[in-house]
């Protein structure tokens, strides 16, 4: 990305630089307008500054360095004096580019599915800190001050959102490193007595330290897996042990669709104990007394009907 016309490391007292150049750079129209209506917005809140309109439109500033560097210093000179809202949003857009110079470094170890805009977000509010609090007549250069700032800011705000506590963060990080260099130094995958000697822990203190490390180890359901057409985001893949089992429903289904034919070619009376015992729910005396015959037949007739069923079932099959 291209750097944002560096400050003068004397940023306030570069003005006499600027001075020599031009006895007297003009604050705009504007500015002078707001001082005159009194319109000072002090200690401005931070929230609510956009950065949609942080890219000024291409073409339309066409000074020349010289003239751009002068107009900056004059805008530093006009904010440690007034601290106007407007001249400090002024500068917020001039160094905007830091923002996503610093939030794409940081971006670049974090995994994918954090978005840098909002890191660049977050940046915002350290680029807004380092405006307020930066001291101008110390002679330092402020693009280095505000690239420590809006590092700070993001790394505060990416902590604040991690719900695993920085220590175990930490020794996360120390085994990584020396499994790294147990792996280079042996050429193969370290045991575990080999890397709990690496760390100086016993096996008990080592399988501790990895069931505390488990909740470090997350991933994101929208994280995209396979390739070419074939992906599909991880929530897709999850089992949905509520949900109905095609396989099973058509199996189940195909089941009765054959026990209904095997039924139907039994015999008259074979197909009426059957009907009766399993789908009016009817005890074997009940349909006794339904057929005329005792519960003991009953029982023979219901025996019967199974075994030729059972038979007709795995001609079927």
């Amino acid at each position: 990305m291209t750097e944002p016309t560096p400050v003068p490391d004397h940023a306030g007292g570069g003005a006499d630089r600027a001075a020599a150049r031009s006895t007297s750079v003009p604050v705009t129209a504007r500015d002078r307008s707001g001082a005159a209506n009194g319109h000072v917005h002090g200690g401005a809140p931070r929230r609510g500054l956009s950065l949609a309109t942080a890219e000024p439109a291409v073409g339309t500033d066409q000074r020349t360095a010289d003239e751009i560097e002068a107009g900056i210093v004059a805008l530093w000179q006009a904010f440690g004096q007034r601290r106007d809202q407007e001249l400090r949003d002024r500068l917020v857009l001039h160094y905007a580019p830091l923002v996503k110079y610093v939030a794409g470094r940081v971006g670049t170890g974090l995994p994918s599915h954090v978005e840098v805009s909002d890191l660049i977000q977050s940046g915002i509010f350290g680029l807004v800190d380092a405006i307020e609090k930066f001291e101008p007549e110390r002679g330092l250069k402020f693009e280095t001050y505000a690239m420590q700032r809006i590092r700070g800011a993001i790394l505060d705000d990416l902590r604040a959102q991690d719900w695993v506590p920085r220590s175990v963060r930490s020794r996360a990080r120390d085994v990584e490193r020396a499994l790294e260099r147990l792996e280079a130094k042996l050429q193969r995958t370290a045991t575990d007595a080999e890397l709990a000697t690496e760390l100086e822990l016993s096996l008990d203190e080592l399988r501790e330290l990895f069931a505390q490390l488990q909740m470090t180890s997350v991933i994101a359901l929208d994280d995209l897996i396979g390739a070419g057409p074939a992906q599909a985001s991880l929530a897709e893949t999850l089992p949905d042990d509520r949900a109905e089992d095609p396989v099973a429903a058509l199996v189940d289904r195909d089941s009765r669709r054959q026990l209904a034919e095997a039924v139907e070619r039994l015999s008259e009376r074979d197909r009426v104990v059957v009907t009766l015992y399993y789908f009016e729910n009817l005890t074997l005396a009940e349909i006794g007394k339904v057929l005329g015959v005792t519960e003991s037949r009953v029982c023979q007739l219901h025996t019967r009907a199974v075994l030729r069923l059972r038979t007709k079932l795995t001609e079927q099959n």
